[in-house]
């Protein structure tokens, strides 16, 4: 038996695994979030933000939510927010369903766009490509969702390893000297907490994944290492971003400026297609979420879910993804993107962090299973 499949990866490994799956085309697909809210404070107040706060804050609520997770079977967010708010959990799907629109219509539009540039194809072949992909994973199941981010996580590092290892050949010097500077602009604490709680609204959709911890050594050991699998990709991306610092500031795409100034096009197709498989990551993760919440309705009232639900439902978002996408709508729903995030703070954060511990140091000493 591989180590991917091993009780001790599903375990400790997976759920940081799909946490990083959902987060990278959001966080780090074009190197322009890491623009905004670290390297703008400079390249070390930048690094320090992303080791020592970011990754911290995803790590603690990790932890937090994945073994209120195991504690209260709570595996799907509709299920794990009625444990932790009772009758107003609805509050956090309001949040993310207006998440999940903007992130299904930014995938759609990167999507088409990546391999109408890549290769010249029509816009759609990259869209329907996207669609499918998402469609046949999510009809597929668990299994078959964590061994497909799995692999492509084992990708995704290799070709950032790569990409980093290249740049920094070429502008080593260029990066040891950026970092070593000790720029450190103010605003850089500030930073790190709002690039944290810009994602922390997706870990409740990898709550799937944490059906293999039994105890809460695995829960904690998991949301520590999800902190930590979850900041690499965006560090080595950062490290070579750093090379190119303070001229990267203003680039509206950093990681297509990198990679032109490497002129190497085998390593710039293999990091696009990485990421187009990234956005199949990303919008499997969030639909999966959602068609885990329907399902929990079906077993709370001892009824088989009816075979056309998720495929019916994962193509309606994704269509309604493409139809804001194409309709220029992304700018007007992100505006109010800034809002959702602290819905996300008041509704989930805190809660998770107060009520949430408060809930597991006090439920029954017979349910809390072996420790």
């Amino acid at each position: 038996m591989s180590f991917i499949q091993s009780q001790i990866f599903k375990k400790y490994f997976v759920p940081g695994i799909i946490f990083q799956s959902v987060v990278i085309a959001g966080g780090y697909g074009t190197g322009r979030e890491l623009v905004e809210f670290f390297l703008n404070f400079g390249a070390t107040g930048g690094f320090i933000a992303m080791i020592t706060i970011s990754c911290v804050v995803w790590a603690a609520v990790c932890a937090a939510t994945f073994e209120f997770a195991r504690m209260f079977e709570a595996y799907d967010y509709r299920t794990f927010f009625s444990k932790l708010l009772g009758k107003a959990w609805w509050l956090y799907e309001a949040c993310y369903f207006v998440l999940l629109l903007i992130v299904l219509a930014v995938i759609a539009s990167s999507a088409g766009t990546i391999l109408n540039e890549l290769f010249g194809f029509h816009y759609y072949v990259g869209v329907v490509g996207m669609m499918i992909g998402v469609g046949a994973l999510v009809i597929m199941g668990t299994e078959a969702i964590e061994r497909f981010l799995s692999y492509w996580s084992f990708i995704l590092y290799a070709v950032y390893i790569i990409f980093l290892v290249i740049t920094f050949t070429k502008y080593g010097s260029s990066i040891t000297a950026a970092l070593s500077q000790g720029t450190m602009e103010s605003g850089w604490i500030s930073g790190g907490f709002k690039y944290a709680f810009y994602n922390l609204g997706i870990i409740p959709a990898v709550l799937f994944s944490v059906r293999h911890i039994e105890t809460r050594k695995e829960a904690i050991g998991a949301g520590i290492l999800a902190g930590v699998i979850g900041i690499i990709p965006g560090i080595l991306l950062f490290v070579a971003m750093a090379g190119f610092y303070p001229d990267i500031l203003t680039i509206a795409v950093p990681t297509n400026h990198i990679l032109n100034a490497l002129n190497m096009p085998f390593l710039q197709i293999a990091f696009q297609i990485t990421l187009f498989g990234t956005l199949i990551e990303t919008g499997t993760g969030f639909i999966y979420a959602v068609t885990g919440r329907i399902d929990s309705v079906f077993e709370e009232q001892k009824k088989a879910v009816p075979v056309w639900i998720k495929p019916v439902l994962t193509a309606a978002l994704l269509i309604a993804g493409v139809f804001i996408a194409q309709f220029g709508l992304v700018g007007l729903i992100a505006k109010g993107y800034g809002t959702i995030t602290w819905g996300f703070f008041i509704f989930y954060v805190i809660p998770v962090l107060t009520i949430g511990i408060w809930k597991v140091r006090n439920h029954n000493i017979t349910q809390l299973g072996s420790i």
